[in-house]
């Protein structure tokens, strides 16, 4: 059994995570270091985190019929910081980005589970910052509620995402290990 150490919460990484994962390398040792996520005391990878960050779009999305509709309707794909975001599909670890992105895919995998698809013709940023379609910021992580915000590590870290939020908990119960 692997002993690994708890060092903190990295923060949000951003389109610095590049340099981050370069900087812990060098600093730890490649293979020496980890992120995790807390989830009641149980540590999860992250799949598992992804897990439940898209339960979380899914139930927001379950209840609220309306953006789902006008989602099929008027997108053909969904995105974070790059079109190419297209290409990861389902698959949460086809990262082809600086950044990490995770509610494109989310989305696409909650309309798989609900039985939808998109029907329309525009390609929507999800971004708190989109400048584009209406639905780009209604359905950014740091908008739409996490489901079991019972889960969700205190205290929450502060960013540009909404307190109680999937971004929220994806941030706050992220933490840095080491052995």
């Amino acid at each position: 059994m692997e002993n690994w150490i708890t060092i903190g919460t990295p923060g949000y990484l951003g389109a610095e995570r590049d340099f981050r994962f370069k900087e812990w390398n060098e600093i730890y040792g490649e293979g020496n270091w980890r992120l995790v996520w807390t989830v009641n005391r149980t540590l999860v990878d992250f799949l598992g985190a992804c897990a439940l960050y898209e339960d979380g779009y899914y139930y927001f999305l379950i209840k609220n019929s309306h953006i789902v509709g006008q989602l099929i309707y008027d997108a053909c794909n969904v995105y974070d910081d790059n079109p190419t975001n297209v290409e990861s599909g389902f698959d949460y670890k086809h990262q082809e980005t600086a950044r990490t992105h995770i509610q494109d895919i989310a989305i696409r995998r909650c309309l798989l589970r609900m039985g939808r698809w998109f029907k329309g013709r525009e390609l929507i940023q999800i971004r708190s910052k989109a400048d584009g379609h209406c639905l780009g910021r209604v359905l950014s992580p740091g908008n739409v509620p996490f489901h079991r915000p019972d889960l969700i590590g205190q205290p929450e870290l502060k960013g540009w995402w909404k307190k109680g939020s999937v971004e929220s908990f994806y941030q706050s119960n992220r933490v840095l290990q080491i052995r």
